[in-house]
């Protein structure tokens, strides 16, 4: 009983650990950006219960001379799901009948207290955090570590406020990225902050905040009575990134100069009362107030590393260090090479890495990693029982197998708010995601990312949809992952041209957006998003009918065929292989069997095999399709714009298959679904 109780216990510990949310997020500036836009990137690292809903909240009139006087409520902040149920935030998908977690769990949440309502409140997108409201103010949440933690009021302390709250009231009233720091800061202060966890690892955070001109990054803790807090904010460079991966990436400050810093006025005699700082010290946020990097060294410094090594490496910055805190081996924030000006798209590729072609990469590498298995999958699982019994830890990578979403914020100055702003949002982990463009001024969150969680299977959700592609991936990663990268690249180019297609038609910030015009680019950005979903799921479809069993399964004009893929000879060699049973002795017959397949696997190679739907003209079986390939075989193809005779690749093929649609505006008739199906034909035959 004992030793159950023990197991129970590591277990539970190690669940907890990794329940915290371990965040990556960076600012760049507008003159870091290729066209002047000013952006940032979350990823919402959660664990297995994460909310991972994106849901609208619309904009409100209070008339703050009605009695009683109206105030806010404030509640609690599970970030599991769900997240909030009740009725007072007026969208629907919070609604308790809409609630998918049973009714002892579906009960609407009663506030923990009140602070004063404003007159007026802006619309937003939310997921655990405030994400991006209709004035193109962003925001991205990293946790971190801090030298004080504190309770929330409903848990045994005195703080009233989280940074979910915040994020949100921020959203709810701030029309600049300033505004936004100056209104969490003031009111930390004034009600007390709580973070996520009351251990060192999730007492503290970290948001950057966004709008169309300018980048802030911005810290808070408990102060030491666990009634107040210690907050700072400092502005990112016009032609710079800054990177915070739970940790304080905040430096020496100024307080005096408040066009680039901003915090408590008091915060370094409180620092100098409680024996954290001396007189004449340098002013180190992060050496002063943060407690570190929490799990492991370079837990959040590889990932700073990583980033400027992307965007930044004429910085030549170094991989490793002594100790993080104390010898601030990376300034909090690097100028951009202007070789690599950030895009949307260069953004997500960053929030897609696992330290790539580096020595610390988790992906393929030329020695072959037997921790990824044969297939050289990135993803490390952690929080099993086995790590309370070997010590170790893997390299905390960029891309992570546990997020719920990630995003990508966008806000433009050069167009009005509705919209300027953009979230680019990617359910599930980014690398096998698709993001998709959601204007600021839309009406709604389509249902397909504002529905969903880990605990119903739904492939009508956008989490499950992608999702199911993530797990199924680790089967064969290094085959699949090219598969799901020509689909993303597919989706993702679509949808920057839909954005295109509906931001030249506004020429300047002060251009209006009308009512009919919300609602049609609401409907657009929501089939834009559905298409990607259905997507998806028809790609978990076909990379099981590609690779099923460990073959690698496809139809040319030649008929079906299934080629036997096996293993790598460096993981045969790693596992043991060479030491199996012994072969017997050759027949003439056998011999004369591995040459012919042999062959055939080469000429397989060497075959010119067109897939299906490469032209306006052709079409698949549409009966009984599994994944676009047609179950009876009947592959039927009318080539015009690629010749028989040319030599294709995946990535040709998808080419081919975005020439026709390019020049056509909207991209959301039937060169949609020419564009979908032509897609999945290239999957199924490269």
């Amino acid at each position: 009983m004992m030793k159950t109780l023990v197991l129970i216990t590591v277990v539970a510990q190690v669940i907890l650990n990794i329940s915290i949310d371990a965040c990556t997020t960076l600012a760049i500036g507008r003159k870091a950006s290729v066209d002047g836009s000013v952006m940032s990137t979350h990823s919402n690292d959660g664990g297995g219960t994460t909310d991972p809903r994106l849901v609208k909240i619309p904009s409100r009139d209070y008339d703050l001379t009605a009695s009683p006087v109206i105030m806010r409520p404030i509640y609690a902040s599970p970030e599991n799901y769900p997240r909030y149920v009740g009725r007072e935030r007026g969208a629907p998908e919070y609604y308790s009948e809409n609630c998918e977690a049973g009714k002892l769990n579906c009960a609407d949440f009663k506030p923990i207290g009140y602070i004063p309502q404003v007159n007026h409140t802006f619309a937003y997108f939310e997921e655990t955090y405030g994400a991006m409201n209709e004035m193109q103010v962003g925001i991205a949440e990293s946790t971190c570590s801090g030298v004080y933690a504190a309770r929330s009021i409903d848990n045994g302390g005195k703080a009233l406020l989280s940074v979910d709250q915040l994020s949100q009231i921020a959203m709810e009233r701030a029309r600049t990225a300033k505004e936004a720091v100056k209104i969490m800061g003031a009111l930390a202060v004034e009600y007390g902050f709580y973070g996520e966890d009351a251990s060192f690892e999730g007492g503290s955070e970290s948001l950057i905040v966004t709008d169309p001109e300018e980048a802030w990054v911005f810290h808070v803790l408990a102060d030491p009575t666990g009634t107040s807090a210690i907050w700072a904010a400092a502005r990112v460079p016009d032609d710079s990134v800054a990177v915070v991966a739970n940790m304080f990436s905040i430096r020496e400050m100024d307080l005096s100069d408040s066009a680039n810093y901003l915090g408590r006025a008091d915060m370094w005699e409180l620092a100098a009362k409680e024996g954290l700082y001396k007189e004449g010290d340098i002013k180190d946020f992060t050496a002063t107030f943060s407690d570190g990097e929490y799990a492991h060294k370079y837990y959040s410094g590889r990932r700073m590393w990583g980033v400027f090594r992307l965007l930044a490496p004429s910085a030549k910055l170094s991989s490793t260090y002594g100790n993080l805190k104390e010898d601030a081996p990376y300034p909090f924030a690097v100028q951009v090479d202007t070789s690599r000006l950030a895009t949307p798209q260069s953004l997500m590729a960053v929030m897609r890495d696992w330290y790539n072609g580096t020595e610390y990469t988790t992906g393929s590498s030329k020695d072959g990693t037997l921790a990824g298995s044969a297939f050289e999958s990135p993803d490390r699982y952690s929080g099993s029982v086995g790590e309370s019994k070997v010590q170790g830890n893997w390299e905390r990578t960029i891309a992570l197998f546990r997020s719920s979403d990630t995003y990508v914020t966008q806000s433009r100055s050069w167009l009005p708010a509705a919209v300027g702003g953009v979230l680019w949002f990617g359910p599930a982990a980014a690398h096998c995601t698709a993001y998709v463009p959601l204007f600021a001024g839309m009406t709604s969150s389509p249902s397909c990312l504002s529905s969903g969680w880990t605990g119903v299977f739904n492939l009508s959700t956008s989490y499950w949809a992608h999702r199911v592609v993530q797990n199924v991936a680790q089967i064969k990663f290094n085959y699949m992952i090219n598969d799901i990268r020509t689909t993303q690249d597919s989706l993702e180019s679509a949808s920057q041209l839909l954005v295109n297609d509906i931001s030249a038609k506004y020429t300047e910030a002060s251009a209006i957006v009308t009512e009919k015009e919300i609602e049609e680019i609401t409907e657009r950005m929501t089939l834009n998003a559905q298409l990607a979903t259905s997507t998806f799921v028809e790609l978990f479809h076909a990379l099981l009918f590609k690779y099923a069993d460990g073959f690698l399964n496809f139809w040319s004009r030649t008929g079906f065929h299934s080629v036997s893929m096996g293993y790598p000879s460096w993981w045969l060699q790693e596992v043991g292989y060479a030491e199996g049973p012994p072969p017997v002795a050759k027949s003439y017959l056998m011999k004369q069997h591995i040459q012919q397949q042999a062959q055939a696997l080469a000429n397989i190679r060497k075959k010119d095999l067109v897939p299906p739907a490469v032209a306006s003209s052709l079409h698949i079986a549409s009966s009984a399709s599994v994944g676009g390939v047609g179950r009876n075989g009947a592959v039927h193809e009318t080539v015009s714009t690629v010749k028989k005779e040319e030599k294709m690749t995946l990535k040709t093929c998808m080419e081919a298959c975005m020439h026709p649609i390019k020049e056509e505006a909207g991209i959301l008739g039937e060169g949609r679904i020419e564009l979908r199906t032509c897609s999945l034909g290239c999957l199924a035959h490269y």
